[in-house]
């Protein structure tokens, strides 16, 4: 498995943008706007591919400050989910996140996805609230001692 960084508005950012529509914006009746997808490009692109080059997962990393990144978008195809490629390319965004100097990870978690991120070490914190029609929880990672 090969995870690394793609650059926004090429031909690999495209076939990231088929996947999170088709596991997260579809299901919820939700279309991209074109002045969403703009407004990534200053966003870190992060996806993994398979042995036949072909895309598996991906997610963003948005910077919310010096310290703070957040994860958001993440999006594993439907019929690899549960088999380790979404650890896989979470703990690559940590460790990409940290040669960028940031300590800590942040996130708006759907609800049922909050039992796979505490497995990875990330605490819930705050309300639980509604974001794009189904529950969310907001999560947070430290990266690096302080």
């Amino acid at each position: 498995m090969d995870c690394r960084e793609i650059l926004h508005g090429s031909r690999e950012y495209e076939e990231t943008v088929a996947l999170r529509d088709v596991v997260l914006r579809r299901p919820l009746g939700l279309i991209f706007s074109s002045e969403t997808l703009k407004a990534e490009s200053s966003d870190f692109h992060l996806a993994c591919y398979g042995d036949e080059r072909e895309l598996l997962a991906c997610l963003i990393l948005t910077p919310e400050d010096t310290e703070n990144i957040r994860m958001r978008q993440v999006a594993v195809r439907e019929d690899l989910q549960g088999g380790g490629i979404g650890t896989t390319l979470v703990q690559f965004s940590e460790e990409f996140a940290k040669e960028r100097g940031f300590s800590c990870m942040t996130m708006h978690a759907r609800e049922s996805a909050v039992p796979f991120y505490e497995r990875l070490g990330y605490e819930r914190y705050g309300e639980r609230f509604e974001e794009v029609t189904i529950p969310h929880w907001k999560m947070r990672k430290e990266l690096v001692e302080r």
